[in-house]
């Protein structure tokens, strides 16, 4: 079986989520990270896999559920967490982020049977998910990222490596309010989606 990997931030006001602000206060940010991250990970842990890790900056909250094992992130840029949390496996393995909570655990289960690597392309031009039969760490350090081109070179990186790459359903990722609505649609019985209508409700446009 995969193991499944989630990178995270803990969900401070001021650290998570900032693109929101404005229209959302830095709280009502952070609170909006915490729905995300707890709809992540509820799929991750109704999925099959041989181990489940949160990879955090930070502390870990009530957010989380059972089941899962926390490490910290490591020092560097966000190649180089990631490139880390991929050298701690020992065996195939998908890493996802906290920006996508209308993942499924359909989505998320993977089969390597027939590829070497899965990639989910972001919507901006990032990634969602990037999974590989034998992990190398290798194969993510010196990609530029939080740039529009993230997805492509990751990708061509992993192509050029000689590497059978699936494609898995290009997803969209909260970053800013326009993206909240959208994804909120989606999984409209969700916690993202439930406290963004709180917001709403409160405000009557979901603006502050």
């Amino acid at each position: 079986m995969t193991t499944l990997l989630v990178i995270a931030k803990e969900p401070r006001p001021g650290r998570v989520k900032t693109r929101l602000t404005p229209p959302f206060s830095p709280e009502q940010a952070a609170a909006l990270a915490e729905a995300s991250l707890a709809d992540t990970l509820q799929a991750v842990a109704e999925t099959p896999a041989a181990r489940r890790v949160l990879v955090l900056d930070g502390r870990p909250g009530p957010w989380l559920p059972p089941g899962f094992d926390v490490v910290p992130q490591c020092a560097g840029g966000l190649d180089e967490r990631l490139a880390d949390a991929f050298a701690r496996c020992t065996g195939p393995a998908l890493l996802i982020g906290m920006d996508t909570p209308q993942v499924t655990p359909a989505l998320l289960t993977v089969d390597f049977a027939d590829c070497d690597a899965c990639f989910g392309p972001a919507e901006d031009g990032g990634f969602w998910a990037l999974g590989l039969a034998d992990p190398d760490p290798a194969l993510l350090r010196g990609v530029p990222m939080s740039v529009p081109e993230t997805g492509a070179v990751q990708r061509r990186r992993l192509v050029d490596a000689g590497l059978r790459v699936r494609d898995l359903p290009r997803l969209r990722d909260v970053d800013s309010a326009a993206d909240a609505a959208a994804v909120a649609a989606l999984v409209p019985h969700g916690r993202f989606a439930a406290r963004l209508a709180r917001y709403a409700a409160h405000s009557g446009t979901g603006r502050r």
